[in-house]
């Protein structure tokens, strides 16, 4: 197999590059704790640390050379000296775009785009050479770095978007000059930096800037700004829109869906052609991604029934509604684990799961939630808002943490307050220690509410994942 770069592509690529020697590189990344042999280092300064620092890590661990912007004593390797080393990889993502002759997808949308484009990722893989973005590598670093590792073999690319201040998507999307793009939903997700959900969807529909000729938009027929989106489409010159969602108007329409913790079986109709699969992943909020996905399948041209059946093996990922079975007191405990992040349409939606998962007998539905940053000064009725379907979701204890999460607190039934702390390094311990065998137990917050420290204590105090 062809390397992904040489030494003479990077040159070229790469604007007033200076190459010290010839190498070879079969990858690309930013992060010297995660080099592999073979890579491309890029030396990026962030806000708090500077990439150049970590070079000769870098190149020890095994990378083929190393890009930088500055002079760097005792690397004990290849260097690439360019005037500013963020534009040098936004470069090489445009020269990995241009050689590519794959059908590309972009992603985006308030919730649900890391789930869509982990399911394209699936289902296309099962029929040819796919390359997607690695985890949430959606901003202005993980897109170039993304279209930077699109093998030249590759037969289709699945690029996630995301933004969280006006103006971020435009210049992501041009990179990516997508044949396909899709708009999962809009909802009040950062409407703290933007200031309305119009805002956000004006914001969002940037995704169709730049695209391919002939492009086509899917879009979420049930959602309210559909026509705001559709709008904006046309204007950047998209030449078809496909719908999808519940809607007898949708052009991708999910006809009927048997949901079970589990997964789910679905029946849809994909412009006409009745379509019948079972999907690995539950949850309503999957079974809507799902056909998105499949209108995306059918506006790249690859095989619709084979991507169908591909949905089967679909699996939400860790901190994204993954689901772990931990052994506990002679027992076992079921842990949701959603602590990546959270808004007010995913923790409905996850509140939806945890109401369809039954504890074994004895046991109890726990849930723990923090705050959901980004929200505005609605923030406090955003998260008041949520006792519904708390209620709703059958859990017997519920654990809060966080400032904003106080207004839930006050509107919880009292049976069902277990706790309330400041933060979840305070939380952590009272989750662990309330926990006994057979009860189920769901975890999400927004990322800056550091859930993750509950995801360990939980884990911690178990014996142990089953089956490992």
């Amino acid at each position: 197999m062809s390397p992904l770069w040489t030494s003479d592509e990077v040159a070229q690529a790469l604007t007033g590059a200076r190459i010290a020697a010839a190498f070879v590189a079969d990858g690309v990344t930013f992060d010297s704790r995660a080099v592999a042999k073979g890579d491309l280092f890029f030396a990026l300064k962030g806000e708090t640390s500077d990439g150049h620092d970590f070079v000769a890590d870098a190149l020890k661990r095994g990378a083929a050379a190393a890009v930088v912007s500055r002079n760097v004593e005792g690397a004990g390797g290849t260097l690439i000296r360019v005037p500013d080393t963020m534009k040098a990889l936004v470069e090489l993502g445009r020269a990995g775009r241009r050689r590519s002759s794959a059908r590309i997808a972009s992603v985006t949308g308030s919730v649900g785009k890391t789930s869509t484009k982990d399911a394209l990722r699936a289902v296309l893989s099962a029929q040819a050479p796919t390359s997607a973005s690695a985890a949430s590598y959606n901003n202005h670093v993980g897109v170039p770095i993304s279209l930077a590792r699109l093998p030249r073999q590759a037969r289709y690319g699945v690029f996630e978007i995301g933004m969280n201040h006006p103006g971020e998507i435009e210049p992501l999307a041009r990179q990516v000059e997508a044949h396909v793009g899709v708009i999962t939903n809009v909802g009040p997700v950062h409407i703290g930096h933007m200031g309305s959900e119009e805002a956000i969807a004006d914001e969002k529909a940037c995704l169709f800037a730049g695209m391919a000729p002939g492009a086509v938009a899917v879009l979420n027929r049930d959602n309210r700004h559909f026509d705001r989106l559709a709008a904006h489409a046309r204007r950047f010159g998209v030449a078809r829109i496909v719908s999808f969602g519940r809607s007898e108007l949708a052009d991708a329409r999910l006809l009927s869906c048997s949901l079970q913790d589990s997964g789910s079986d679905v029946a849809a109709l994909i412009h006409g052609r009745r379509i019948e699969y079972r999907l690995g992943a539950a949850g309503e909020h999957w079974v809507l991604n799902s056909v998105a996905a499949l209108a995306v399948v059918e506006a790249l041209g690859a095989d619709l029934t084979q991507a169908a059946a591909a949905l089967a093996t679909v699996s939400a990922s860790p901190g994204r509604g993954a689901r772990r079975v931990l052994k506990f007191g002679g027992g076992t405990v079921e842990f949701l684990d959603e602590s990546y992040n959270a808004n007010p349409v995913s923790v409905r939606a996850m509140l939806a799961v945890l109401a369809r998962t039954t504890p074994v007998a004895g046991g109890r539905r726990l849930l723990v939630l923090g705050d959901m940053r980004e929200l505005g000064e609605g923030a406090d009725a955003y998260h008041a808002g949520l006792a519904d379907a708390v209620a709703s979701s059958g859990a017997a204890q519920v654990f809060l943490c966080g400032p904003h999460m106080q207004a839930l607190w006050r509107k919880l039934a009292p049976a069902q307050r277990a706790a309330h702390r400041p933060d979840s390094a305070a939380l952590a311990g009272e989750v662990a220690a309330a926990l006994r065998a057979g009860d189920v137990i769901a975890v999400k917050g927004s990322l800056g509410s550091k859930m993750k420290a509950v995801v360990d204590a939980i884990v911690a105090a178990s014996d142990g994942e089953v089956g490992r």
